[in-house]
């Protein structure tokens, strides 16, 4: 295996087990486990612990822009919010990891902005401010439209992570396409 093919399977094994165990409660002995290497050699491919967490939220929220702009290809306004929506529920219903990363990733850059790091965030807040602009872009530019569309989903975020069931009261008031998917 190549080092890149090698390094790819650390970000795959750091989204695991970080959206597991956050960014304080995961040690780089269990990433290098998980992949079949030692410690050491994760510091060839990555300089620190932070570096492998960087990695894997820049991968998650990258994954995510990469299933909305999918979704929305070709399509605009309604039909490319629907279209994302849906893609959006099969995404967090298909690989949890992705939702859970998230989750982490927002409670590691507050942990470390509350402790005075604010360089920490600003890979992720670039990556979050991407995702902001692919979905701005395929809702015609409406900034309305942009923010509720994230809001939902943040709140969608929320729920799921809370373990509300899909057929719960608490989605009553969310569209057909925001549904969670069964499951």
């Amino acid at each position: 295996m190549s080092a890149e093919e090698r390094r790819e399977s650390v970000v795959r094994a750091a989204v695991a087990e970080f959206a597991r165990g956050g960014y304080l409660g995961t040690s780089t002995e269990t990433i290098a486990h998980r992949v079949g290497v030692s410690q050491p050699y994760l510091f060839r491919l990555f300089p620190n612990k932070q570096a492998m967490f960087l990695a894997a939220a820049e991968r998650c929220l990258a994954d995510t822009t990469r299933v909305f702009v999918e979704a929305a290809e070709g399509l605009e306004g309604e039909e490319a919010l629907h279209a994302m929506a849906e893609a959006y529920q099969r995404l967090i219903a298909d690989d949890p990891e992705k939702l859970l990363m998230q989750m982490q990733m927002y409670v590691a850059v507050a942990t470390a902005e509350a402790a005075g790091d604010h360089e920490f965030g600003d890979s992720v807040r670039a990556g979050w401010q991407t995702l902001w602009d692919t979905v701005h872009l395929a809702l015609g530019a409406d900034v309305d439209e942009t923010t509720t569309f994230l809001a939902y989903g943040m709140l969608i975020n929320t729920l799921v992570s809370l373990g509300f069931p899909s057929g719960h009261r608490i989605w009553s008031g969310f569209y057909d396409s925001a549904q969670p998917s069964e499951g």
